[in-house]
């Protein structure tokens, strides 16, 4: 086996994850760092270079919120890490005003974002998996962290923090009935969409019968590019509702993603922020632009004028039951309004069912001892007992005492500004402590 590859620098902070919360972050400790002194910062990121949900940007998908809510803007709209900065300097800032749209397309909030991760080079390192976070102890106290990563190559590496922030995003979320399939190339969940569809026998022009599992967003999406993009397919497209629901993006019930309402969640006892998170929902969670849903009915409506059915919606479905066959993946499905089942066979089923959020568990489990149920303060840092000194925030984990932004792009500003802020106090005085004492404490 390879030896790890241990750097002696100790860093005041490591980045797990390098998307759009912990690179807003860097861009708040840059700016920050120009009136109070820079901190070390390095982010880790396993893919091999900067993609922002690379898999599932297909052509006809646009970003469901304003431009204006970008890494900066709510913060700082000077900055130059702006999208209206990016436009400027990529000479599109005339023509995009001229679309008459708050609403970019995926794709190029995604070339944004990689500008702006290009800026910082040096701070980030890609290809590397991050596999745990370990306390280095002096004194009996957690006085640093040891962060082990591992690159595509097999090779490990052992780096030194004073502090983490723990921001990796969402795992695919696979439904029980298919993790037994999840092996075959012909299931696979939303978030690979592009890459295995790239390998499917439609693309050059086969016949292919198509489901679809989930009722929201990605769901519509992965439909229209099927439509689209590949006129060999035939989908069915199967919900446990009853309907595609349109998601609640009016005036006041957007303040719901407002740094102020935030505030407002994080104040209340335990069941009430339960009760905050569930009523708004409808905003996030199964559901779907409307302009999708009205582009979609036309579809099937345009289906019954000409009399050929090439797609279903199968509503008030559930599957009971997946497997192989030579035939294809078969699924055993209920109608849950009659009890009936029927059986049907697809060249590819497609999960998209969501994400889950508990790889902050995993990584942190060398210092469950010192974490309890990993709450986090105002600010985002992880409550430990008094023996660990070391910080450990974490984003994207704190939707139920944080509210339903904390999973968006709504507050990544704000949010950046809050922990950079934290970093600062939690930093003030530390580098007092013997940084010889931390190596030698990695050392032993």
């Amino acid at each position: 086996m390879t030896q790890a590859i241990a750097s002696t620098i100790v860093h005041d902070l490591i980045g797990i994850g390098f998307g759009p919360s912990n690179l807003a972050l860097a861009i708040a400790l840059e700016e920050r760092g120009q009136i109070q002194g820079p901190l070390d910062a390095l982010f880790l990121d396993k893919q091999a270079d900067y993609r922002w949900h690379g898999n599932t940007l297909v052509a006809q998908s646009d970003l469901q919120i304003s431009f204006l809510k970008d890494l900066v803007t709510l913060r700082n709209p000077t900055s130059p890490y702006s999208f209206v900065n990016y436009l400027k300097h990529h000479g599109r800032l005339v023509d995009f005003i001229n679309l008459g749209t708050f609403y970019p397309c995926r794709m190029e909030f995604n070339d944004y974002l990689r500008w702006v991760a290009g800026h910082f080079q040096e701070q980030s390192r890609y290809g590397e998996e991050v596999l745990a976070i370990e306390p280095v102890l002096h004194n009996q106290q957690v006085e640093a962290l040891r962060v082990i990563s591992r690159d595509s190559q097999g090779q490990e590496f052992v780096r030194t923090s004073r502090s983490v922030v723990v921001s990796p995003g969402g795992t695919p979320l696979i439904p029980d009935t298919f993790k037994a399939l999840k092996d075959d190339g012909r299931v696979f969940h939303h978030a690979h969409y592009l890459e295995r569809m790239a390998n499917q026998p439609c693309t050059s022009g086969k016949p292919m019968n198509v489901a679809i599992i989930g009722g929201g967003q990605s769901a519509a999406e992965a439909f229209i590019d099927l439509n689209d993009s590949f006129p060999s397919v035939q989908v069915d497209m199967l919900m446990r509702g009853s309907a595609l629901k349109p998601a609640d993006d009016s005036p006041f019930v957007n303040e719901v993603f407002s740094p102020d309402f935030t505030d407002l969640v994080f104040q209340q006892p335990r069941g009430e922020r339960e009760r905050l998170v569930h009523e708004y929902q409808n905003t996030n969670y199964s559901v779907v632009d409307v302009d999708l849903i009205e582009r979609i009915y036309g579809i099937l409506y345009r289906q019954k004028v000409s009399g050929v059915a090439r797609h279903v919606f199968r509503t008030l479905t559930t599957v009971e039951k997946a497997t192989a066959t030579a035939q294809g993946i078969e699924l055993v499905l209920r109608n849950t309004s009659t009890g009936e089942l029927s059986t049907r066979h697809y060249d590819a089923v497609i999960l998209a069912t969501g994400y889950e959020r508990q790889t902050h568990r995993t990584l942190l489990a060398p210092l469950e001892a010192y974490l309890g149920d990993f709450e986090v303060d105002r600010n985002y840092r992880v409550i430990t007992d008094e023996r660990c000194k070391a910080g450990i925030y974490t984003q994207g984990f704190s939707q139920a005492s944080h509210g339903l932004s904390d999973t968006l792009l709504s507050v990544l500003p704000i949010r950046a500004e809050e922990i950079a802020a934290s970093l600062y106090e939690h930093d003030k005085g530390r580098h007092s402590r013997s940084v010889r004492d931390l190596l030698l404490a990695t050392a032993s």
